[in-house]
């Protein structure tokens, strides 16, 4: 057995098997006992460079084993450092880590790791997935990482340092004509959906703020009161109906955004909806007996309870499907149609920021860019106008 000197700490490397194992003392733990770390090797200088990493990871604070890997890492991030999130984006997220990171990278021991794997991983995916799911895979490796270091289970973040490559092109949102728009309806007349349908198209709520709606949430305008009472208190017989988008089927039950908050008076074609959905939900209430599962909202299964946002994606391709548009279609571009029916109809821009619940119109002109196309072409017709051109600028 050789006696070595590692730093300042003792050490022996003897043979072992087919190669050689080294030992080298941390001294005693929290528990009294003496602390030991053995590493193995087919030659003693591979063994004495192995100790002298294991002093290194100590003076640096390192705590982590050898064998301590990214999917580890993964798995410890998931588990413990993303407290407080929905279990909806945490299901997302491993499984996007389960599909694209764990096969590549999962077996690699995390303090092996370099950029150069991180970008031949990154370099491997960017003909299958798109940009926007190139950024979320390799964040998903960065967080682990980070949190593995806040631990001292690993020196630096080599995630940091790569960038994200571009992807594949994604699929763009797109909106419904109105001769669309009148098919989608008609469609859904037989479906338990329907309701959910003319809501989300004629008012422009978020798919998770229609699932979240409760009916202490949709109000009438009481005019002996002036004011607006829910429809659970003064009924159904009066002209005007609103909602109050104040609740969203997000972690803590809060719509996106402060601005989000908002009332909208509803037309209508969507009064008259909910009154004959409302009539139809406490004809199921009553065949479903003891199990209704009572949560007072709008839009639920077929037992009370609060949808799915899969379901609804389904049930919805069903939908489109039997109105002749197709199944590529989303619940979320109901949102992106009333923004493009309005902006047809001349609404301003302000006006439209308001109702989908913005804090201001350079988001909606952000993230609705194609669906505002008369807003953007307005300039080009007044131009024309002041310049005596008068031919009429069409959209592209």
């Amino acid at each position: 057995m050789a006696k070595i000197l590692i730093g300042d700490r003792d050490a022996s490397i003897y043979p072992e098997g087919d190669g050689f194992t080294g030992a080298i003392s941390l001294g005693v733990g929290l528990d009294g006992k003496r602390q030991r770390v053995k590493r193995k090797g087919r030659t003693e200088k591979e063994v004495a460079k192995k100790l002298a990493q294991v002093v290194k990871d100590l003076e640096t604070g390192i705590v982590s084993s050898e064998t301590y890997t990214v999917e580890k890492a993964v798995d410890d991030w998931l588990a413990t450092g993303l407290r407080g999130r929905a279990a909806s984006t945490i299901n997302k997220l491993r499984t996007l880590a389960d599909t694209h990171l764990i096969p590549a990278l999962g077996k690699a021991k995390l303090k092996r790791l370099r950029a150069r794997d991180v970008d031949e991983w990154l370099d491997g995916l960017t003909g299958r997935l798109a940009t926007s799911t190139l950024r979320t895979v390799h964040s998903i490796l960065k967080r682990a990482i980070r949190h593995a270091q806040a631990r001292d289970l690993v020196a630096r973040n080599v995630a940091e340092l790569a960038a994200t490559p571009t992807g594949t092109d994604g699929r763009p949102s797109k909106a419904l004509t109105w001769q669309q728009a009148k098919a989608v309806l008609k469609a859904s007349k037989p479906s338990p959906l329907h309701a959910y349908v003319v809501i989300s198209l004629t008012t422009g709520v978020r798919t998770e703020e229609a699932r979240a709606l409760r009916w202490d949430h949709v109000v009438v305008w009481v005019p002996k009161l002036k004011t607006w009472r829910p429809v659970t208190e003064a009924g159904f017989k009066h002209k005007r109906f609103a909602v109050y988008v104040w609740r969203s089927d997000r972690t803590g039950g809060d719509t996106k955004t402060r601005k989000s908050r908002r009332t909208l008076e509803l037309p209508d074609l969507a009064a008259q909806t909910l009154r004959r959905h409302h009539v139809a939900q406490a004809a199921r209430k009553l065949r479903a007996g003891k199990v209704w599962q009572d949560h007072g909202l709008v839009f639920c299964t077929r037992v009370g309870n609060p949808l799915d946002a899969a379901n609804v994606r389904r049930s919805f391709r069903v939908i489109t499907d039997d109105a002749g548009i197709g199944t590529d279609w989303t619940p979320r571009e109901l949102r992106h149609s009333f923004v493009s029916i309005m902006s047809d109809q001349g609404v301003p821009i302000e006006t439209i920021a308001d109702l989908v619940g913005h804090a201001g119109t350079s988001v909606t002109a952000s993230v609705y860019r194609h669906q505002l196309r008369p807003v953007i072409s307005k300039g080009a017709q007044t131009m024309n106008t002041i310049l005596g051109d008068r031919r009429r600028v069409e959209p592209e």
